[in-house]
């Protein structure tokens, strides 16, 4: 996938993996928590007893919000996390149930991506000879990169996007996702009612992959960090009579605060036609990425990626025609989307 290999770095693999993997279970997610969060003793061998106290509580935490967890009609163990939920079994027969049950698939598919195994392996199964998986290198390497901190937040932020599409059902409702400029949200309606799913910082980061959307500066979305990213409007908001639908995910983007806020920073200014095209490549690495992003991108900009340039280049032919001055910045950083 053009993905990785623009920037063939360990993080961006793993993103490949959260962002685009196919999607029948949450259980990939739960097990890039359970590594994240997993005690390691100096061996690479982790034992599927010790990953399932994370794998399962990270699941029943999420279940507890959200009650479909899988594509399917049913689960025996996802009924266990449920009866554990309800107090009617304990966390030993809930690693009982998930050792037998809730590896079953995930570890197989965890690294297929397009249908095909991507390049960099995080893990060996080593289920028949040791009863566990042995961490990699790459997964060790991982761990050090400056962007790890940042893959906890969006591995979350793409289950509760996951979850929300399964809940409302794509196949019969396109999902529109919608931001909500004061706290930084995407949420959508549902029966009239307003559900919050996610961080907008958290959801919007992988496909940047962690870098300001304008001049590639790293960025951050832990909270308190001196480099959090700014949620900005490609398109500036205050072209919104002029615009329809500025603040749709189409048109926001993750960016330093000198690109968004600084002296030199985009003002009122409108970004360039190259950085439209990135804004472009950008909203096509939603839609590859399956729901709901993709349902909301092609409700909001067109069913094709010809319409979709179409609708990008006629609302900055708009926006060009109000604000004349074209602005972009020095990059500081490698292109990498």
């Amino acid at each position: 996938m053009r993905f990785y290999q623009v920037e063939p770095t360990l993080e961006n693999y793993w993103r490949g993996i959260i962002l685009f993997g196919k999607n029948v279970a949450s259980y990939k997610f739960a097990l890039a928590h359970a590594l994240y969060d997993v005690k390691r003793d100096g061996s690479d061998l982790i034992l599927l007893e010790d990953l399932a106290v994370p794998f399962s509580q990270h699941l029943c935490r999420h279940l507890a919000q959200a009650p479909k967890q899988i594509t399917s009609a049913r689960s025996q163990y996802l009924d266990a996390c449920r009866q554990f939920n309800a107090g009617e079994i304990d966390q030993n027969a809930l690693t009982t149930a998930t050792v037998r049950f809730g590896f079953n698939n995930v570890i197989d598919a965890f690294h297929n991506v397009n249908q095909g195994e991507i390049e960099k392996r995080f893990f060996i199964d080593e289920r028949k000879g040791n009863k566990g998986i042995r961490l990699t290198t790459n997964f060790h390497q991982l761990t050090e990169r400056q962007q790890f901190q940042n893959l906890k937040f969006e591995t979350n932020a793409r289950w509760n996007l996951v979850e929300q599409g399964w809940a409302m059902g794509v196949s019969r409702n396109l999902i529109a996702v919608e931001h909500d400029e004061q706290d930084n949200m995407l949420f959508s309606i549902q029966n009239n009612r307003r559900i919050t799913i996610t961080s907008c910082r958290d959801s919007l980061n992988g496909y940047q992959k962690g870098r300001c959307f304008y001049c590639f500066a790293p960025i951050s979305v832990e909270p308190g960090d001196a480099n959090l990213a700014d949620v900005d409007h490609f398109i500036p908001w205050m072209l919104k009579d002029q615009v329809g639908n500025v603040n749709g995910v189409w048109n926001l983007v993750l960016a330093c605060k000198c690109c968004n806020r600084g002296q030199q920073g985009k003002s009122s200014r409108i970004p360039s036609a190259r950085l439209l095209q990135r804004l472009h490549d950008r909203n096509e690495y939603f839609i590859t990425s399956h729901l709901p992003l993709r349902e909301t991108l092609i409700r909001q900009t067109g069913a094709t990626p010809e319409l979709r340039a179409n609708f990008l280049s006629n609302n900055w032919n708009t926006a060009q025609v109000t604000l004349l001055h074209q602005w972009e910045p020095k990059a500081v950083g490698p292109d990498t989307f």
